[in-house]
């Protein structure tokens, strides 16, 4: 099993300004390749591989002297990871898009990784190396890592290991141990159980502060050094939210794993959603997918089933005597039902219709 741990480094100035070069060497190879493969189609129909476009390197770094200054096997791994983004478009995914010099930066260093009486040796920084915060044991075989800079300036490295570790076989699916999951915008998620996770709203909370240093940013003059101290703030601020975000994600879906052997949970059509521009920003700021992909591996680490149900299952409008009402409206949070006279809540009803239709498909599957 692999794992990634990530850490926070203290490069000194000299070792800034070549992390930099790295930065911006790898982003213009990456743009001159895409452009390069965009070219060759639609001139041609001719698709380069990253291998043909390897071969042209050499000559690249005659032309371009320096593309020496940066680790080569950095420059390498861009041509790798542009041919993964055409294979993922090919599958549905998006077209690989330009990067820009703006907003947050990163390369990948593919091996010749290590660490060392705190500090971080890769290729081009071995004579020193980069200091680096331990705050946590790391744990495993170095494989690769890849070092980012956010918008505010800190620098980061996160060291991918193998860990020697298997994949624990899964429980088995009981009804006992299982919990069904809503997520919603009024609150963060409601359980089966009835436990009601409250939403945070980190951005919401932060909104009007953030208006106020974006306008302060704006209005400064163009391209003057008191418009970049001012977008700095409005950066920092960005990455408090985001911050505190992630710290939430990752207590919320460690706490679900570890209390449950299942966990039923709805499948989220987010990038539609978020097409209602009512509700675009407050399904944004719940980061329903991040917090999806941390259960999902987190799930593979302590041997947790996943079950999901389909997006369009009736969950919130099946009373517990099997009416279905088609006329509930978003806004309704309570509705009685006109078969049974049932008061229904709709939150909670949605997390037990969860887990009742994941366990129903789920032994149908099994035991059909």
């Amino acid at each position: 099993m692999y794992k990634a741990f990530k850490y926070r480094i203290y490069p000194n100035k000299e070792q800034q300004v070549l992390l930099v070069k790295h930065f911006g060497h790898c982003r213009f190879l990456w743009n001159l390749a895409l452009e390069t493969k965009i070219y060759a189609y639609s001139s041609s129909k001719v698709n380069y591989n990253r291998y043909e476009l390897q071969s042209q390197l050499v000559d690249l770094k005659n032309e371009f002297d320096w593309l020496k200054e940066v680790n080569s096997q950095s420059l390498q791994s861009v041509l790798m990871n542009l041919d993964k983004a055409y294979k993922r478009f090919f599958k549905g995914a998006g077209f690989p898009k330009f990067k820009s010099k703006h907003g947050s930066q990163s390369f990948h260093v593919p091996q010749k990784v290590k660490v060392q009486n705190g500090r971080l040796f890769i290729p081009k920084f071995n004579r020193t190396g980069i200091k680096i915060n331990l705050h946590r044991s790391l744990n495993g075989i170095i494989k690769s890592a890849t070092i980012s800079k956010t918008p505010t300036g800190i620098f980061y490295v996160s060291i991918l290991c193998n860990v020697n570790q298997e994949i624990k076989n899964k429980c088995e699916v009981d009804e006992n141990t299982s919990i069904g999951v809503d997520l919603g915008v009024k609150d963060f998620a409601v359980t089966s159980e009835g436990t009601v996770i409250e939403n945070p709203r980190f951005l919401k909370n932060s909104l009007d502060r953030l208006k106020v240093l974006q306008r302060r940013a704006e209005n400064k003059k163009r391209n003057g050094s008191n418009r970049k101290k001012a977008f700095l703030k409005v950066a920092i601020l960005h990455q408090k939210i985001k911050n505190q975000r992630l710290d939430f994600l990752h207590k919320v879906s460690t706490q679900l794993i570890r209390d449950n052997q299942t966990i039923c949970l709805e499948t989220l059509n987010v990038k539609g959603m978020v097409k209602n521009h009512n509700l675009a920003q407050s399904i944004s700021d719940s980061s329903w997918s991040e917090f999806n992909r941390m259960l999902e591996y987190k799930s593979d680490w302590y041997g947790v089933n996943i079950l999901r149900i389909n997006q369009f299952a009736p969950s919130s409008k099946t009373c517990v005597c099997g009416f279905i009402n088609n006329d509930l409206k978003l806004s309704e949070r309570i509705w009685n039902c006109i078969n049974c006279g049932e008061t229904n809540y709709r939150d909670l009803l949605a997390a037990n219709n969860i887990k009742k239709f994941a366990l129903e498909d789920y032994q149908g599957r099994c035991c059909p």
